[in-house]
């Protein structure tokens, strides 16, 4: 096929300000979305570009994932990752692991090494240390607390942070991956959305989608697999789709946004905040990358 049927966005949360200055953010998602645009035009796999790109993004410490993620009320810090193959339906995801660099690379290995699809807290944490997966001392000097002010973010206020991207690839496979360090003064042992397959993020061979938000909306109208629901049994369109069901949390009372590629290509990146940082290769060739 040709290069203009490849199509992948990023995002790097839905929890932007309006006056505050996100041109690093929005000059790190071009570069990441260059980047997976070079592998997706060498031949790679739809998956293990949204892996790289998600893991990208973690690395960076400027959104609140990975390295730029806030502790929990007990000063621990706590990350959650999915990943999906659309065209497979294999997925892997991990909730409340500490002490790792890379969430998504973590629910990669799950995927790939074990029959299962999640696992969380020390048990996730003793399987990433098996694998040999990069980890980090736990000291806050290592995170650098991307977007955290402590006056604007009390506890409870479901002040989110979250990285994901979603991939077609040459041969027309979709995949989506989403990491979070979860929102701002949670509760130890609180797991949202992003590692829930379904609700954070999903793939199939229709579309592949990657949410974020306040995650306690998003599982509870399962966001992601709603939309592929309705679009492979209700007939809608991507952007129908997606439209709906941000209503649906919109009307619950919470805010977020998604991303989405269709099976034909065509994007989504829709939200209901304030706004939402996000990059896309669109099917023409052509970047954008912008956070309102």
């Amino acid at each position: 096929m040709a290069n203009n049927c490849l199509s992948l966005v990023v995002h790097g949360g839905a929890g932007a300000k309006r006056g505050r200055d996100y041109s690093r953010e929005i000059a790190h998602m071009r570069e990441v979305v260059e980047t997976g645009r070079d592998r997706l035009r060498a031949g790679a796999l739809a998956l293990d570009v949204a892996e790289e790109a998600t893991a990208a993004l973690e690395a960076s410490g400027l959104y609140v994932a990975g390295r730029g993620s806030s502790p929990n009320t007990d000063g621990r810090y706590e990350l959650d990752a999915c990943l999906m193959d659309g065209h497979t339906g294999r997925a892997g995801s991990v909730a409340a692991l500490q002490g790792f660099e890379s969430p998504v690379g973590v629910a990669r290995a799950i995927m790939d090494w074990t029959p299962h699809v999640m696992l969380a807290g020390e048990g996730a944490a003793r399987f990433a240390a098996a694998q040999g997966l990069a980890a980090i001392a736990e000291d806050a000097a290592w995170f650098t607390h991307a977007g955290l002010d402590e006056s604007n973010h009390p506890p409870g206020t479901l002040a989110h942070g979250t990285v994901g991207c979603v991939v077609r690839d040459a041969e027309g496979r979709l995949a989506a991956a989403t990491s979070t360090g979860g929102v701002f003064g949670k509760l130890p042992g609180r797991v949202g959305d992003t590692p829930l397959i379904g609700s954070g993020g999903w793939a199939d061979r229709g579309v592949a989608i990657s949410c974020t938000g306040q995650g306690e909306y998003f599982m509870r109208v399962v966001a992601a697999a709603q939309l592929a629901h309705r679009m492979r049994f209700g007939g809608q369109g991507l952007a129908e789709a997606a439209d709906a069901v941000l209503a649906e949390i919109r009307a619950l009372g919470g805010e977020g946004g998604l991303i989405a590629v269709d099976a034909a290509g065509n994007i989504a990146m829709p939200f209901v905040s304030a706004g939402m940082k996000r990059a896309a290769l669109l099917p023409s060739g052509d970047i954008v990358s912008e956070a309102f």
